[in-house]
């Protein structure tokens, strides 16, 4: 059937022309969510049979199979939504279009993503071998070495595992580097490393407070029993040196940890030691290299199955501190309990900072051209909000008492500002666009 003058300069004549069936076949081949994007924006007819079908969606899961595990995406507002709105499909297009601009590479640097340890497969000599030691970047802490060794085996193919929670239940993820330990306190220096290594994601099933701050080995091995988690990706096993140095593990491609838990698995034994003739692998530091998709993008994981709710905050790119802090009555209570969720992540990581640097040592990012003031900048601009310094205060007691003296905290705390705003449409500095 051939097409009239008129209708050759119509895009939405297309759609009439092939019919609904042909149609969802030629844009089911745009395997790029950005071509989908842009296709949405020819005309409204094909805007909304892209939305209807759902097919950047589906684009998405098929780059970042990871995002399979959502059962929904909501658009949260501080304002209630007018009613009537745009339709399910025309939110979740949206939704989908801002989440893979997130996920595109920009010029941010990498930064390292861990907030803490959950534990370890086995501990040679708990505490003072745990995994709570890979969280620093050197070997060697006031004089002594610093490191995590596993308990020896006989067997060099018994494998090892390290269980960490990044900062965020929602992180891009694009490599993963480990050193192994080198003894230089023993005959040879021998250097303790794995044969190979492999990396998993997912979300842990027990509540978010069970798997912080183990105090002995008993509370470790319950904590990381892998019934506990669900894992969302697998990567394939790389090979690790023998050498002591920070190797990197560039994963295949970036992947979306949602759930914000890493598992590092420590695959086969190449290093005796001389004293008892047994196996051991050693770490003396991790990084999850990425970064946090919060508050921008949020998850609620709230059943067994590891089915999550992705939340889409658009105005949360320019909040300041203030705004973060402190609720305004005018805001939807959907947009509160998003922010009660990312604030109680960010004081978290903030007191996690300053238990692992001091608040006299900042964090730099993974590259050393990042600003070494963040964290002191963060800390300054706290210092007015009493009732957070209160609690901060109750938090650094208990921790003082679980890792035997360790924190030295003053009446400091801080809490990143957001960046940038975002007005939920197409913007001019759309990715898509």
């Amino acid at each position: 059937m051939a097409m009239s003058k008129q209708q050759q300069g119509d895009p939405a004549a297309f759609l009439d022309l092939v019919g609904p069936d042909l149609s969802a076949c030629v844009f089911a081949r745009l395997h790029d969510p950005a071509d989908l994007a842009r296709a949405a924006t020819v005309s409204r007819p094909w805007r909304r049979f892209v939305e209807g079908n759902g097919f950047l969606k589906k684009a998405c899961v098929r780059k970042f199979p990871e995002l399979a595990v959502l059962a929904g995406a909501v658009e949260v507002r501080r304002s209630p939504a007018p009613s009537p709105g745009p339709s399910a499909e025309a939110n979740e297009h949206r939704i989908y279009s801002h989440l893979y601009g997130a996920l595109v590479p920009d010029a941010r640097p990498a930064v390292d993503c861990i907030l803490h340890c959950i534990g370890a497969s086995s501990t040679d000599n708990f505490p003072d071998e745990t995994i709570d030691n890979t969280l620093e970047p050197q070997d060697r802490v006031n004089n002594r070495f610093s490191y995590w060794s596993s308990a020896g085996q006989d067997d060099p193919d018994v494998p090892e595992t390290l269980t960490y929670r990044l900062g965020s239940d929602i992180c891009v993820v694009d490599e993963i580097r480990i050193q192994p330990f080198k003894a230089f306190f023993q005959i040879g220096h021998p250097i303790y490393s794995s044969k190979m290594v492999r990396f998993r994601m997912g979300h842990c099933k027990l509540p978010r407070r069970s798997e912080s701050f183990i105090t002995d080995d008993d509370d470790n091995q319950a904590v990381i029993a892998d019934e506990n988690y669900i894992w969302t990706y697998t990567s394939p096993e790389f090979l690790m040196f023998q050498e002591n140095k920070l190797q990197t593990f560039k994963l295949p491609r970036p992947v979306l940890c949602i759930g914000g838990v890493v598992k590092i698995e420590l695959l086969g034994r190449v290093q005796k030691q001389a004293t008892d003739d047994r196996y051991y692998i050693c770490v003396c530091h991790a990084q999850v290299v990425g970064r946090s998709l919060s508050p921008v993008f949020m998850v609620d994981i709230n059943d067994s199955g590891g089915n999550a709710i992705l939340k889409h905050l658009p105005e949360a790119k320019n909040l300041t501190v203030t705004e973060v802090v402190q609720d305004s009555a005018t805001d939807s209570q959907e947009w509160k309990d998003a922010l009660a969720s990312y604030r109680e992540m960010r004081h978290l990581v903030t007191l996690m900072n300053v238990l692992q640097e001091g608040p006299a040592h900042p964090a730099q990012d993974l590259h050393g051209d990042g600003d070494g003031d963040a964290l002191l900048q963060e800390i300054q601009e706290m210092q007015g909000d009493a009732n957070l310094l209160q609690q901060l205060q109750v938090d650094a007691q208990l921790l003082y008492l679980l890792q035997d003296g360790v924190l030295q905290l003053q009446d400091e705390d801080g809490l990143q500002a957001m960046e940038e705003d975002d007005d939920g449409g197409v913007s001019d500095n759309d990715p898509f666009a």
